[in-house]
């Protein structure tokens, strides 16, 4: 089965712990919903720096990484489906789905 990253952008930190908790508690919903199709949760992103032939950008680009994770899915469609319902989304925030090709 094919296995599509789901590479998150944007959205907000918690405020609070109590709003922390309830962050992690839709995510965890989420993938928990996603079963077995989730390869591996991830994790969020810290501070990105951008290397290119040019340098380095130090601010993370134009559209930084917020997070990332991987997920089975029968085909793109399937996975953008599946990515329709990510609390991310709730918050401001997007999901770039894209097929992690086998070499």
């Amino acid at each position: 089965m094919p296995k599509f990253m789901y590479i998150y952008h944007g959205g907000k930190a918690p405020e609070s712990p109590e709003e922390g908790a309830e962050v992690m508690a839709a995510w965890n919903a989420w993938f928990e919903g996603m079963g077995a199709a989730v390869v591996d949760g991830g994790n969020p992103a810290g501070m990105s720096k951008t290397v290119s032939a040019s340098g380095v950008a130090e601010d993370g680009g134009a559209n930084p990484v917020s997070g990332y994770s991987l997920v089975n899915a029968a085909d793109h469609d399937a996975a953008v489906e599946m990515a329709k319902t990510c609390p991310i989304l709730s918050d401001g925030g997007t999901v770039e789905v894209a097929e992690a090709m086998e070499m």
